[in-house]
């Protein structure tokens, strides 16, 4: 909930804990600081700030702050003196400069994107606690190596920078599961061959009659639709479909046109959304995608990761799976993965708030707005980030076998897939098993259970 200016003057937001002002503040209001005793999460997003006062370690509670969509020019070195900030978030400024003094001891999430970042400090190497690393859309053309000292990191995003090349230390950070680089020097050949040799339909513009909303993400708005597929002939056949109308920025992830070329090129599978074709002729020229419509009864597994779960998906209280079903939403996922992978493309985002369910097992994988390329032939590194997205996998692999009601008789297949997430989440990324091997383990372990109910 925002708060006013005046509410702060006054005094009415005494014992808060969390903080949001957005007011066009050009300045930091001092009154925040009679807040100090409470104040955990501070929000000043949206303002035209683009400094902090060097007081602000006062606020000795202060665990997150964000400041996206101000003027600030370089990271605050304020921060690195705020001893338990573990969250930062300065999203959409003009960051040019980051120096290791700004980084705070505690560090656990780091939000960069939208900026002018053209390298990180070697210090950022002493953040042992950090977890995710989000620099999408910045000038970056190296990583220090020092970074791979953070051993807990969890999630990068690398998107739309300047790297002449993906350092090979980073496939060996023990715990990464999550990884998104499209949009860089070093891989635009990669995107554009995939897009050449991936043939689409082209649906006019006109043959769409665009409805409601059905949903919105960081990257577009998806509609409803009527398409006639014999346009421009006349005639009544329509066809139901979704049409995704891609926003054109920088994302937190990376680049539209990045997500749309992989999706396009990820090609069929019964546990992908299906792509009919894309629009060339928008009269404004937005990047269209026209997809399947899908069962409106299906819903989203879990919820993204809160600020304090930080890597981890939320669920709903009293989520619960019957073992087929689990089996076969594991299943489903690690076929798509697979397949997805056999094309030279690492999904990014492979987390439960991205699969679309329907209660009995079968599962849909969305979102492919991390979706990187890679060379398959370059077998050394076609494995490596495999077995990262592998990782990913055990976490939602751990996230339903925690979930799931389990007869006395299955304890044995429990019993397997345990040990199936334990090698998925094995911090020597080598030992892990790679999609192929993880989906038939998963079958023989489906088959076993063919017959039993899979919802209530």
């Amino acid at each position: 909930m925002t708060s006013t200016l005046e509410q702060l003057r006054a005094g009415q937001l005494a014992g808060t804990q969390r903080l949001t002002l957005a007011c066009g503040l050009t300045e930091f209001p001092r009154e925040i600081f009679d807040l100090a005793a409470t104040l955990e999460i501070l929000d000043l997003s949206g303002n035209a700030l683009s400094s902090l006062p060097d007081d602000l370690p006062r606020l000795t509670h202060l665990h997150t702050i964000f400041c996206s969509n101000n003027q600030f020019t370089e990271l605050p070195e304020v921060l690195g003196r705020c001893t338990q900030l573990t969250m930062v978030g300065f999203k959409a400024n003009r960051i040019r400069k980051v120096s290791g003094a700004s980084l705070p001891p505690k560090l656990r999430w780091l939000i960069l994107t939208d900026n002018q970042v053209e390298a990180l400090p070697p210090e950022i190497g002493n953040c042992t606690q950090l977890q995710k690393l989000m620099l999408a859309g910045n000038q970056l053309r190296t990583l220090p190596v020092e970074l791979a000292a953070c051993s807990r990191l969890e999630l990068i995003r690398l998107a739309a920078n300047r790297l002449a090349e993906l350092p090979v230390w980073v496939a060996s950070l023990p715990r990464l599961s999550w990884l998104a680089y499209a949009g860089n020097p070093f891989n635009e050949r990669l995107e554009a061959k995939a897009m050449a040799n991936t043939p689409v339909a082209d649906i006019p513009w006109q043959a769409l009659d665009l409805q409601h909303r059905l949903g919105e993400g960081a990257s577009g708005v998806i509609h409803r639709a009527e398409h006639r597929p014999e346009y421009p002939a006349t005639g009544d056949a329509t066809q139901a479909v979704a049409v995704k109308l891609f926003k054109g920025a920088v994302t937190s992830d990376g680049l539209p046109h990045c997500e749309m070329a992989a999706c396009i090129a990820a090609g069929s599978h019964p546990n992908l959304i299906p792509v009919i074709g894309q629009v060339k002729d928008h009269p404004t020229g937005v990047h269209c995608l026209v997809m399947e419509l899908i069962d409106p009864q299906l819903r989203n597994l879990a919820g993204p990761p809160s600020l304090a779960s930080c890597t981890r998906d939320i669920y709903d209280a009293g989520t619960r799976f019957f073992l087929p079903s689990a089996l076969s939403v594991a299943h489903g996922i690690a076929s798509a993965a697979s397949h997805l992978h056999q094309q030279g493309i690492m999904h990014g985002d492979l987390y439960a708030h991205n699969i679309l369910h329907g209660g009995q097992g079968y599962a849909l994988m969305g979102d492919f707005g991390a979706a990187s390329f890679y060379a398959t032939d370059d077998q050394a590194l076609a494995a490596a980030l495999e077995r990262i997205e592998v990782r990913a996998f055990g976490c939602l692999l751990e996230e339903l076998i925690d979930r799931c009601d389990a007869q006395e008789a299955a304890q044995s297949s429990m019993a397997v897939l345990a040990g199936l997430k334990n090698s998925c989440l094995s911090e020597q990324a080598a030992d892990r098993p790679l999609f192929d091997e993880i989906v038939n383990t998963l079958s023989a372990l489906r088959d076993s259970h063919r017959h039993e109910p899979t919802s209530a």
